[in-house]
């Protein structure tokens, strides 16, 4: 009984102090209407910018392809193909790699074309469920700039060796299926060959297209602002490859190659728009195409509808500095610790009191945010980059520990000043002030990227839905909505700084008299 007693005593008395202060704040009329108006303006303002977001189509606006992983893709090529009827394979040689970019005029009306690969353009061989786009595929290739790949189901890339191709220097290519596994191969002479990957593909039928494609994304130009920040722009790019020495193993049906150029745009005549190419002579094969195999990143992306979250939680901020300035400015601090004597224990209460309250205000500010919003933008025509339910989840709920975090530190900054407008001038400045820095487009964008790996904004990584991926050509900057580090781990960063505050804060309110 001795021994329980005690333990039972902390538990009940930590209990009663979170009750306290959870009573505190629900009594004071103006912290419950600022907690209630941050959540309200972060749901309007929201929903503000999505009804100012339209997107407008000649007609009904396309479909956008979804991959086997449900991501929007873009799955544009040119696939010389037959039919394969169960297991096999194709062998090919690439002897050549060449394109086209186009690049800014000089004057208007004058076309300035140059020859050139971008680096992620890509020519080799292909095993695709079907000619839909956004079916399941694998492809062993060769790149600009990037060496031999292995790339499957869009989001999936296996480096092979590095370096071109050329007459001098050609690459052979073989890409085998059995069953639902694809394994992909090299060789710089056509009899030592290297593994380069293995994909599986589940659910792949017996009957698939096998053969010979090329794709080129457009030219990527990042130009610097004047302020330190930078734009990005998108040329168009073509790439050639030449094949011979092409052999196919298996039931391959059709005893002639079929060109499609998957995805074409078409002009309002009903013509292909930068059309894509084949040519046959004797066994040799030029193929040319236009577009990329990869993830789409070109839509409204469901964090846009949560641009009222950075003016939320300055409120958020406000309110969690006076939750805890109020006492010393009213001399209530000395009732509130002689109530918990031990100091440490009741800033914690304190703590968990403000951020249970801010959590619960952001989880619902959010969730409507982001449920409200999507209507919005999808009414007035915008498409919205497709995620999973638990990205979703995840951005909602790490957006609601996004505010109770902040008001921790904030909390803990206003024990350390005990001013409320120091402390509040503080929080915003190590919180909000190096988001905006880096998202503004006005620092360089990996200036930008350090504060968002240092200071507590990092915690807005969480809000990230669509990843980077390193074979997918991007202006992967801030001001595009792209972190450093990884949703979680930017989260961590700002609760760390949130803990290391709290602690310090307990330690200098243990040490001085209130």
């Amino acid at each position: 009984m001795s021994a329980t007693a005690p333990h039972r005593a902390v538990r009940g008395g930590f209990a009663l102090l979170l009750r306290a202060e959870w009573t505190k704040f629900r009594t004071v009329r103006g912290w419950v209407v600022a907690t209630a108006a941050a959540a309200l303006v972060t749901v309007l303002l929201g929903l503000l910018s999505a009804s100012g977001s339209h997107q407008s189509c000649d007609g009904v606006c396309p479909a956008v392809p979804v991959g086997p992983g449900g991501e929007a893709v873009e799955d544009k090529f040119y696939f010389v193909h037959r039919p394969l009827e169960g297991d096999g394979s194709i062998t090919v040689r690439v002897t050549s790699m060449t394109g086209q970019i186009r690049l800014p005029d000089l004057t208007p009306g004058n076309r300035r074309v140059i020859s050139g690969v971008v680096p992620w353009a890509k020519a080799g061989i292909m095993i695709k469920e079907s000619m839909k786009q956004g079916s399941a595929y694998a492809a062993v290739m060769v790149t600009g700039k990037h060496g031999v790949r292995m790339q499957h189901n869009f989001t999936q890339d296996v480096a092979g060796s590095p370096g071109g191709v050329s007459k001098q220097s050609p690459r052979w290519l073989r890409l085998t299926r059995s069953g639902e596994e694809l394994t992909g191969y090299e060789s710089a002479d056509g009899r030592q060959w290297t593994k380069v990957g293995t994909a599986h593909l589940t659910g792949l039928p017996a009957a698939v297209q096998v053969g010979l494609f090329s794709a080129s994304p457009g030219d990527l130009t990042v130009t610097p602002g004047d302020f330190g920040g930078s734009s990005a722009a998108s040329r168009f790019a073509e790439a050639t490859a030449v094949f011979d020495q092409v052999s196919l193993q298996g039931p391959v049906g059709g005893g002639t190659w079929r060109p499609d150029d998957v995805g074409v745009t078409l002009n309002p005549d009903g013509s292909a728009h930068h059309p894509g190419g084949f040519k046959e002579s004797g066994s040799t094969y030029t193929v040319t195409g236009v577009g990329d195999i990869a993830p789409l990143s070109d839509g409204q992306q469901i964090e846009n509808t949560l641009t009222g979250v950075l003016t939320g939680l300055i409120v958020v901020i406000v309110v969690a500095v006076m939750f805890i300035t109020a006492e010393y400015r009213r001399g209530l601090i000395r009732t509130t610790l002689l109530a918990g004597p031990r100091r440490g224990r009741t800033l914690a209460a304190k703590a968990l009191a403000i951020g249970l309250v801010t959590f619960v205000a952001g989880l619902a500010a959010t969730t409507a945010a982001v449920a409200f919003g999507e209507q919005v933008l999808r009414a007035n025509g915008n498409y919205i980059l497709p995620v999973t339910v638990f990205t979703e989840l995840r951005v909602i709920v790490g957006t609601a520990v996004l505010f109770a975090a902040a008001a921790v530190l904030a909390l803990a900054v206003g024990t350390l000043f005990r001013r409320s407008v120091a402390a509040v001038i503080v929080a915003i400045v190590v919180i909000v002030v190096p988001y905006i820095l880096a998202t503004a487009s006005v620092l360089p964008a990996s200036a930008a990227q350090w504060l968002l790996r240092l200071t507590p904004a990092a915690g807005f990584a969480i809000q990230q839905s669509i990843p980077e991926y390193a074979h997918v050509l991007g202006n992967y900057a801030p001001s595009a909505g792209y972190y450093p580090l990884a949703p979680w781990a930017g989260l961590a960063v700002l609760c760390g700084y949130a803990a290391l505050a709290l602690g310090l804060a307990i330690f200098q309110l243990r040490r001085r008299d209130a």
